[in-house]
């Protein structure tokens, strides 16, 4: 059986399916994923002793790891639907998801290393991992918020072309029904990032950040779900 045409899927996709001699199921793909993350923060963390910011970890590496479950999903999902050519065409082949997850990891950089040692007495990576943070924990960091990112903005990308779908096109009863799931699925993930608040309750700009993202994908994957009536 032939996979999606690339070009017909999401960047993290093709990338997987382009690896070649490796065919994993979706809950093998996932399982890997949290595994090798969370392996190496469990190691740093007994290295350097950082078990506090260990959990932050965790919560991260699990929040993106459900992330790849609802990417998947509403990929495999949208692609069964026999959606229209133009839609698909803006949730994939436009690839918006990466562009958006570049932007949002530069501006959590940014903060990370610029706003927040300028604004506060105790910096986000000071109270995690001290002054002087090893060398591998930011590089481990890096890539997990750089996942995460990535699992953020794809989610956003996903709510705001629904919206558009909801309101251009007009569906069967069957076929409304599942993309009503597949939305109700997006904002189940955006609500399970909630996970990720306590951390950042030190935190005012980043907890209205992933709030603000939190409530913005419920409210237009909801709206898209009320306009994705069948005609």
């Amino acid at each position: 059986m032939t996979g999606p045409e690339y070009g017909d899927t999401w960047v993290y996709e093709s990338i997987v399916g382009a690896l070649p001699g490796i065919d994993l199921r979706e809950s093998e793909a996932v399982a890997l994923q949290f595994v090798v993350f969370e392996v190496g923060i469990v190691l740093l963390a007994f290295l350097y002793d950082l078990w506090t910011a260990a959990l932050a970890g965790t919560a991260a590496v699990a929040v993106a790891a459900a992330g790849s479950v609802a990417m998947r999903r509403l990929g495999t999902g949208t692609r069964k639907l026999g959606a229209p050519e133009p839609y698909r065409r803006l949730l994939f082949g436009s690839s918006i998801e990466v562009v958006l997850a570049v932007l949002a990891f530069i501006a959590l950089v940014t903060h990370l290393f610029v706003f927040d040692p300028q604004e506060s007495a105790l910096p986000l990576l000071s109270s995690l991992f001290g002054p002087e943070p090893p060398v591998l924990v930011v590089y481990l960091t890096l890539l997990v918020l750089w996942d995460l990112c990535y699992r953020i903005g794809t989610s956003w990308w996903a709510a705001v072309v629904s919206l558009w779908r909801g309101w251009r096109y007009d569906f069967d009863a069957e076929t409304a029904r599942g993309y009503r799931r597949l939305d109700a699925m997006n904002v189940l993930f955006a609500v399970g990032q909630a996970v990720l608040l306590p951390f950042l309750l030190d935190q005012p700009v980043l907890l209205l950040a992933v709030g603000g993202h939190i409530v913005a994908v419920t409210v237009v994957s909801g709206a898209a779900m009320v306009l994705t009536r069948p005609n």
